[in-house]
């Protein structure tokens, strides 16, 4: 296979001095002396989008956004604070996307580092896109094979409607979400919420984690990448139901239940 656009942003970035690659939230970060200047990002919580989120200088991003709206954007998140983002499968020549890259790196490396990088670095543009199961995790077989178990579990119970929530499978109890399948450092989890005692038992399971955000909340993620015990996943997803469903949804469903 030739080169596709993920080597494209790796020759880019680790090609200029004192540079690094580090995963932060299940994006990879480049980054010159300890501090960030670019995220790659694919299909960001179900976005569509193949980009950069640039840690660009001063009035960039609005410039730039302004000046070509179908190759510029403003991030979620960093986007108030000046970051640029850039699509990279739209057409935008890799040349201009390596000195937009290399204004980011400018703008955020010390002196002495910049001054080892006197201009964009030079590249082939890629010849590949990104591999559909790259972009979306869950067309893999055995990720969807997964997806299909949870699903009939959700499903069966009452009132029950399967949605998407930041680009996640997720499932709702009449309104409200009470499972969901998202990817965590590479590796598939549910969550679900177990309530805080649950919480501190579980959790000296190492498959178990207290995510962030939601975590105060009673909410739990189990690692079910490689394993997937379904006595044990029934148990969260009844419980996480029960939290979260109406009186009459749970009369509906003690009725059916042995």
């Amino acid at each position: 296979m030739g080169k596709n656009i993920t080597d494209a942003v790796r020759e880019i970035c680790l090609g200029m001095p004192e540079t690094s690659e580090v995963m932060s939230r299940g994006s990879p970060n480049f980054r010159v002396a300890d501090k960030t200047f670019a995220i790659f990002q694919i299909n960001h919580h179900g976005d569509g989008l193949i980009a950069l989120w640039l840690h660009s200088p001063p009035g960039a991003q609005t410039f730039y956004v302004e000046k070509n709206e179908a190759f510029y954007f403003i991030p979620p998140y960093v986007g108030p604070s000046g970051w640029l983002g850039v699509n990279l499968d739209q057409g935008l020549d890799w040349q201009i996307i390596s000195q937009r890259i290399y204004e980011a790196y400018s703008h955020v490396a010390p002196e002495r580092v910049g001054a080892l990088q006197g201009e964009a670095l030079e590249i082939e543009p890629p010849i590949e896109g990104i591999d559909a199961e790259e972009f979306n995790p869950f067309q893999r077989p055995e990720i969807a094979a997964i997806r299909a178990m949870i699903s009939d579990l959700c499903l069966a119970l009452p009132e029950v409607t399967p949605d998407q929530q930041f680009g996640t499978p997720c499932f709702r109890a009449g309104k409200k979400n009470f499972c969901t399948l998202h990817f965590y450092r590479g590796r598939l989890e549910l969550s679900i919420w177990a309530g805080g005692e649950e919480q501190a038992l579980r959790t000296a399971d190492p498959r178990y984690r207290i995510p962030q955000y939601i975590g105060h909340q009673g909410w739990l993620n189990l690692d079910i990448h490689s394993h997937q015990d379904m006595t044990e996943i029934e148990d969260l997803v009844l419980t996480s139901y029960r939290h979260f469903a109406l009186k009459r949804m749970l009369k509906s469903l003690d009725t059916a239940r042995p």
